[in-house]
């Protein structure tokens, strides 16, 4: 129920009041850590971006689509240098990604939804927002998942740097196990990055002979993953001489260290991933993100007929409706399935 009187208060009020909702969320488990960290850093981005002094009810229409503008040309700063360089060299272009302005629009939304809910303001302007992805800058979503050559010559690039000697001076150093295990498990078993730097050398377990994940989810939910041979096999090599040379009491859980010791954070995920396409021939590379490696699990997995509902459950989905914005177009898939119609070839006798 909405409350009788507007209250006229300033954008940093409304977003603090917001962020300290969002994060109480957390500890009822209505939202996960890593959920409540986008959602926080979306709306405090907003505040710096429209004015935190301004009084959050006097924003309308046109002041949100200034503030989208402003996000799309905003520098990404996962990204290295050299390309953000070379982004800020054509001006007028998108600097974030068609997802990451779409993430953060959605924000927003859910944003204004409470603001109207708490009597912040009288009407969500978010319903007179009229820039287009045109005028953010002409993005398009793009495929995220690797195709069958660029996956195989990531993963084959991560069995070299796992077998290769180690080009750090200090024993101490050596990180190559641990990154072609990184690159590895995000593209054949796809969990979410979160997931993937929670995990603890205990999650990993054997059964009757089958290595075993156990990973921890969205919303307290547990899921065990069998690991294929292969992957199974560059675990093990990791836990016996990788992860010892990093281990410095620290962190004694965690399964993926820093050079440092410490559990290795979410945001070097993508340092890890970039280090291993440096090794993948030009032809093959092509860059992908932490999320990106989980559609191209779901794909493969899908183009593979695979069935759906054990695709779901290795990504952790709760229901096979969200698993369908995980499935992307493969390049000739549709020309391998006509070549082998059912209808139209004999049946075996």
């Amino acid at each position: 129920m909405r409350p009788a009187e507007i209250e006229r208060i300033s954008v940093r009020q409304a977003v603090d009041r917001y962020v300290e909702l969002v994060r109480a969320k957390t500890v009822t488990g209505q939202f996960s850590p890593a959920t409540a960290e986008v959602y926080c850093r979306d709306v405090q981005t907003f505040a710096e971006l429209a004015g935190p002094e301004r009084v959050l009810d006097d924003l309308d229409g046109a002041d949100l689509d200034a503030v989208l503008l402003a996000f799309a040309r905003r520098p990404d700063g996962r990204r290295r240098r050299d390309a953000r360089a070379e982004e800020a060299a054509r001006p007028g272009r998108a600097s974030q990604s068609a997802a990451s302005q779409a993430r953060f629009r959605r924000s927003l939304s859910v944003f204004f939804r409470h603001a109207v809910t708490a009597g912040w303001v009288q009407l969500d302007p978010m319903r007179a927002v009229t820039v287009s992805a045109r005028d953010r800058g002409g993005l398009r979503a793009e495929r995220r998942a690797l195709t069958a050559e660029q996956a195989g010559g990531l993963l084959a690039a991560a069995q070299r740097m796992a077998a290769s000697p180690s080009t750090a001076r200090r024993r101490d150093q050596r990180t190559e196990l641990r990154d072609a295990l990184v690159v590895v498990l995000l593209t054949t078993v796809g969990p979410r990055v979160s997931e993937l730097t929670r995990a603890n050398v205990e999650d990993f377990f054997v059964n009757d002979g089958e290595r075993y994940w156990r990973i921890f989810g969205k919303g307290g939910r547990t899921r065990d993953v069998p690991l294929p041979r292969p992957v199974a096999a560059l675990l093990d090599a990791y836990l016996a001489e990788g992860r010892p040379l990093l281990d410095r009491g620290v962190e004694p859980k965690a399964l993926l260290l820093s050079w440092r010791g410490r559990r290795l954070a979410r945001g070097d995920v993508q340092a890890v991933i970039d280090r291993v396409l440096a090794r993948v021939e030009p032809s093959r590379r092509r860059a992908v993100t932490p999320h990106g490696l989980r559609h191209t699990t779901a794909t493969h997995l899908l183009a593979a007929a695979t069935d759906m509902d054990a695709v779901r459950r290795v990504l952790g989905h709760s229901d096979l409706s969200t698993l369908s914005r995980y499935r992307d177009e493969l390049p000739g898939e549709l020309e391998a399935a006509m070549r082998i119609h059912p209808l139209l070839h004999e049946r075996r006798r």
